[in-house]
């Protein structure tokens, strides 16, 4: 019978981590962590320094893929982490394009644009590590996507000579992630060696990740660092005080489908900050004020306003007030979303207008419902399993970055 579930080893996880970590410096010349300036990026980094020095293999790469509109205490402490000697950090400050789900209008943004720079939320920072030049890296293109560029990064690199890249991806910090090692598990293939805590980025790349601390809860993190007098982001203090619940911290690009909930926390801890992000992203405000509320899908879910008889019919109605390009997004995954269920025993004329909050919370039913909740949160079919599609953003991107002046031109396909 096949084993399922989790399985506890008889060693505490500092120990685990540790040995994981020299089977990684056996098996590669140099190593790089993937820093993010949170917690669990800072603990491995951390982790990686004791290894190397031990084994007197020091520089670690340490690479931050800046994103422009980001708390100022957390570059703080990024400009304190790539400071340290044994660090060879990689502070890449490019035009970047950036899911922004707080607008119809612009569903995508660009971090360090070109031409706006009296708009941008801070100043590029004031480091030697700071690369800013769109011609460094052979594989840039103006405004690539974060999911293209972090990918092209590490196999770029990987060109170099061995490099092992360090992800601080922790199984208990949510279901999505524990899925995500869990899966490293059933696929052995794809992974380095049969290592059920490392990934390929593709088949045939050279590029290979690893997850030392994936079993590490979020005490074992912040013991680590308390033992050890370890500096870290002092935004986590600041979001305590605010009453945030450890399950909410997060240190990441704050306008994405689910961070947009966390940005009326920008007013409270750093104001002036607001201030320049709310001029910078458009839809900023709005998120803020009602990202988290029930008639937005948020809270226990949004009801059916009165003035419409069904789900269907507001659904139809929701789609026609969305810009072409987001409408173009949407027919296209709904009849994606239709054919899937067809095969799956749910025909489009037996789909429930409303059906089990039960089943629909865990995706295992079609409804009216479940498509205009999607609508009304804006996040291009997310919550009905779609994910980052290159074709559906460089249609809201555009091209020629002028898509609102041809909306009528885009082909739905």
């Amino acid at each position: 019978m096949k084993a399922t579930g989790k399985h506890y080893l008889d060693k505490n996880v500092y120990d685990a981590a540790i040995a994981r970590l020299h089977a990684v410096f056996d098996n590669f010349e140099r190593v790089c962590v993937a820093f993010s300036g949170g917690k669990d990026s800072t603990v491995l980094l951390h982790l990686a320094l004791e290894v190397a020095r031990q084994r007197k293999r020091t520089p670690v790469h340490a690479f931050l893929l800046d994103l422009e509109g980001q708390y100022r205490t957390t570059i703080d402490h990024v400009a304190q982490m790539f400071s340290i000697p044994d660090v060879k950090p990689w502070w890449v400050c490019l035009p970047i394009n950036l899911r922004n789900a707080s607008s119809a209008t612009q569903p995508y943004w660009c971090a360090w644009e070109p031409g706006r720079e009296a708009d941008w939320v801070r100043s590029l920072p004031d480091h030697p590590s700071v690369i800013s030049s769109q011609d460094y890296f052979p594989f840039y293109r103006y405004r690539m996507e974060f999911e293209e560029f972090v990918p092209a990064f590490d196999e770029w690199m990987a060109e170099q000579g061995s490099m092992a890249f360090l992800v601080g991806i922790r199984a208990d910090e949510s279901l999505n992630r524990y899925r995500a090692v869990r899966k490293r598990e059933q696929i052995k293939k794809a992974a380095f060696h049969g290592i059920s805590w490392s990934s390929r980025h593709s088949a045939t790349g050279s590029s290979v990740s690893f997850y030392p601390i994936y079993d590490w809860h979020f005490g074992d993190i912040w013991r680590y660092i308390h033992v050890h007098r370890l500096p870290y982001n002092r935004l986590y203090d600041y979001m305590y005080q605010t009453g945030m619940p450890f399950s909410q911290m997060r240190i990441c690009q704050p306008f994405g489908d689910d961070q947009r909930k966390g940005l009326d926390l920008f007013h409270k801890i750093e104001p002036d900050t607001w201030f320049r992000i709310v001029r910078r992203v458009e839809g900023a405000n709005y998120a803020a004020r009602y990202s988290r509320q029930k008639f937005l899908g948020y809270r226990g879910g949004v009801g059916l306003p009165p003035t419409f008889t069904t789900w269907k019919q507001y659904c139809e109605f929701l789609l026609l007030t969305l810009p072409a390009s987001m409408r173009c997004i949407y027919e296209r995954r709904l009849q994606v979303f239709i054919h899937w269920w067809e095969r799956h025993g749910y025909t489009l004329d037996n789909w429930p207008d409303a059906g089990e909050p039960s089943l629909e919370n865990k995706k295992q039913q079609p409804s009216w419902r479940r498509v205009a909740v999607s609508i009304l949160k804006l996040d291009l079919a997310r919550s009905l399993s779609f994910g980052y599609a290159k074709q559906d953003a460089d249609i809201l991107v555009g091209t020629d970055m002028e898509w609102k002046s041809s909306i009528r031109s885009i082909d739905c396909g």
